[in-house]
């Protein structure tokens, strides 16, 4: 185990993507938080499956794999979901969640047919452009690695930043608005960064589970807190080890995708999180239960044994 982990991190293109998706993992973690805390869960699987289309594009109007260029892409398509969620939820009375679901289905129906007409094309330039379903963080360069750093960057700077401004949208919009918070345009700001982080790991963990990487770490850091800047401090480290654990075991074997593995490092952080957190594991809690039952019997006994005696003296 020891010399595998050695000969990744001796590997420069291997330390590279490593350092990329674990620093992909922290921003998202942290974004992902307030996206989690919103009960806005669907949104970033709907930004990520509107996605493809957007990569889908890019690529056939300039016929080049380009990180940057699918980022914009992506942020592009991830915009257009977000107003046909808006102008079906404003204009029917159709609610969000089901509005999600068909911008979501829709626009990966589109992206899916897309991708299949490029496969079909002929095109040498097209090899590998369907690892952005599941991810494929060994394909990466030097240059995808650069961008993803610089999103993670951006992401947690921006929740640092904002952090007072985005804690008050989430938990009190209203309170927020009352005094004097622009709440629609950083609304709309969360949006994007959500947007962002969702477009710069789609190439590492796949269009398919990209949103796992925003709600799940955030899911199992609220098991362990309830003061939000912990919070966000366990949701990045709980999105950084499942990235860094994804990058990892995608190398050990050719065709390996990032993205699964990722998720189910997220999962098992998630379910280690459910049964051993304090407090709110269900170990705890079950724990907790037991003692209060043995409190409480041991009470009843006392008492059954106080009246007894008081009965003998009388």
């Amino acid at each position: 185990m020891l010399d595998w982990l050695i000969s990744l991190w001796s590997d420069p293109n291997t330390r590279w993507i490593l350092m990329g998706c674990t620093l992909l993992g922290l921003g998202s973690g942290v974004i992902g938080s307030f996206t989690f805390l919103r009960r806005e869960s669907l949104l970033g699987d709907t930004l990520a499956h509107a996605a493809l289309p957007g990569v889908c594009i890019a690529f056939m109007l300039h016929e080049v794999k380009s990180a940057s260029l699918f980022l914009i892409g992506a942020l592009v398509a991830g915009i257009a979901a977000v107003f046909c969620v808006s102008a079906i939820t404003r204009w029917t009375k159709i609610k969000s969640d089901a509005a999600m679901g068909i911008v979501l289905t829709f626009f990966f129906g589109v992206g899916t047919v897309m991708l299949t007409h490029i496969q079909h094309s002929g095109s040498g330039s097209q090899s590998g452009l369907d690892k952005y379903l599941f991810g494929q963080a060994a394909a990466m360069v030097t240059s995808d690695v650069y961008i993803l750093m610089g999103v993670s960057v951006l992401l947690v700077v921006a929740a640092m930043l904002l952090f007072k401004e985005f804690k008050l949208i989430s938990f009190d919009p209203g309170f927020a608005r009352g005094i004097g918070l622009p709440v629609g345009l950083l609304e709309h700001a969360m949006l994007i960064l959500t947007t962002v982080a969702v477009a710069a790991g789609i190439q590492a963990v796949g269009v398919v589970l990209v949103a796992a990487l925003l709600i799940t770490p955030a899911a199992a850091a609220r098991y362990w807190t309830d003061r939000l800047p912990v919070m966000l401090a366990y949701a990045g480290v709980f999105g950084a080890l499942s990235g860094a654990s994804g990058a990892a075991i995608s190398t050990l074997g050719e065709g390996i995708p990032t993205g699964p593995v990722t998720v189910l490092a997220a999962t098992l952080l998630f379910v280690l999180s459910l049964l051993l957190a304090p407090g709110r594991g269900l170990l705890s809690k079950t724990l907790r239960h037991r003692n209060l039952k043995a409190d409480y019997a041991r009470s009843a006994e006392r008492g059954a044994l106080n009246a007894a005696e008081g009965g003998s003296q009388k």
